[in-house]
């Protein structure tokens, strides 16, 4: 059994860069394009994608805890090889539209399901004294810096392929879109007790940890949230940027794995930068990174503003790691599934209204009014989930300080 937890850290760091090897995503925007969608309609497919994860996020990860994250990953996997072979023949919107949903579906099943099977299995092997990996916080931020790695070599491959064809790049995909399921077969279910309260008492208990337990779980959602919601956006507005500073389609695939590879970095060294700088100190520079990072891309031009773009990439990649460990270490792993699948939900629903706009806004008003407004909505955004998440943190660490004598 021991030999086979440890095997699921591996496994599942090699699932997360399967999974994170998309090599379509590079140049995803073009190649819709190519099929003649307008930027609009290629928001319109991501608030699909939104839509399905919204609607389905909950229920999975709640699936998950209930049922096992094993059958929960092999299903998602599945369903993501499917969604993957469809781009064979996509070729309209709602070819596009297709593929987008049954993506959503198989994502919003693996979504935080692999993080709360990852997160379990190290708990479970520390608390027995077990050889395990390197810890279940350091185990977090390296599934985050791995997958970050792995999108910055399928940056490459792309722009590899794109010398051959934009059919190679989709082939590839389909190919790598297929590993995860073959790897998922090999994963094992951690032991731990069913709870048998009903789904009612269930669903009030992760209400009532959400809302009324820690106060740093709720503040440390919103902050996931809002970074996420913004890394959303950022995600879409990339590729199209790039075009418009005239950089050469063939050139995206090495910025795409330039990107990557500073939040793969940053995602590793968070840690290390937190005991260096401290815990409000870090929050603090996850705050100013992306907003100058939106402030750069709006004036610069050319090479300049696609190489502040690298801010954003820098604070996405410390707040992941940082706010997700923070969650994941203070949820219990009965509803760990369901409480990162809740905070993903938040990202989605808000997209789902969003995107469309943003794509609107990309073919209406232009790409620097686009960024000023992003930067004037998350201006107050981020401090808004910040300063509270600091003050939450300074009263549970000083909680923590008055009731250790009390335990000694």
């Amino acid at each position: 059994m021991k030999r086979s937890l440890h095997n699921n850290i591996r496994t599942l760091y090699l699932m997360g860069f399967c999974q994170s090897f998309m090599v379509v995503l590079p140049v995803f925007v073009p190649l819709l394009q190519g099929h003649g969608l307008s930027m609009s309609q290629v928001l319109q497919t991501q608030a699909l994608f939104a839509l399905t994860i919204a609607l389905c996020e909950v229920p999975s990860g709640y699936l998950a805890d209930i049922w096992g994250r094993r059958p929960a990953i092999l299903l998602g996997s599945a369903l993501n090889a499917v969604g993957f072979l469809s781009l064979l023949w996509a070729d309209s919107f709602m070819d596009f539209v297709l593929y987008e949903i049954i993506l959503g579906l198989g994502f919003s099943l693996m979504s935080g399901t692999d993080l709360a099977l990852l997160y379990d299995t190290e708990v479970y092997l520390q608390e027995r004294q077990l050889p395990g990996g390197a810890g279940a916080g350091k185990s977090l931020s390296r599934l985050i810096s791995v997958e970050a790695a792995a999108s910055g070599i399928a940056g490459v491959a792309a722009s590899v392929l794109l010398l051959w064809s934009l059919d190679g790049v989709v082939i590839a995909q389909v190919f790598a879109g297929v590993m995860p399921l073959l790897l998922a077969l090999s994963l094992v279910e951690v032991p731990r007790a069913q709870r048998e309260a009903s789904h009612r008492d269930n669903m009030r208990h992760i209400v009532e940890l959400l809302l009324f337990g820690k106060p740093v779980v709720l503040w440390t959602a919103f902050a996931i949230a809002v970074y996420g919601l913004l890394a959303i956006y950022v995600f879409w507005i990339y590729q199209k940027y790039w075009e418009l500073q005239g950089v050469p389609l063939e050139h995206f695939g090495y910025i795409w794995a330039a990107f990557a590879l500073v939040i793969s970095v940053s995602a590793r060294f968070t840690a290390a930068l937190e005991n260096r700088l401290g815990t409000r100190g870090l929050l603090l520079l996850i705050a100013i990174l992306p907003l100058a990072g939106l402030l750069g891309m709006a004036l610069g031009s050319g090479w300049t503003g696609v190489l502040f773009g690298l801010m954003i990439q820098l604070s996405r990649g410390v707040s992941m790691s940082l706010f997700y460990e923070a969650l994941n270490s203070r949820v219990p792993g009965d509803f760990r599934a369901t409480v990162n699948s809740l905070v993903s939900l938040g990202v989605r629903a808000i997209f789902i209204v969003t995107g469309p706009l943003l794509g609107y806004a990309l073919d209406s008003v232009g790409m620097r009014s686009t960024l000023l407004v992003l930067l004037a909505v998350f201006t107050p955004l981020l401090g808004l989930v910040l300063v509270p998440l600091v003050i939450r943190i300074r009263r549970e660490q000083a909680g923590s300080a008055t009731e250790a004598p009390v335990a000694g």
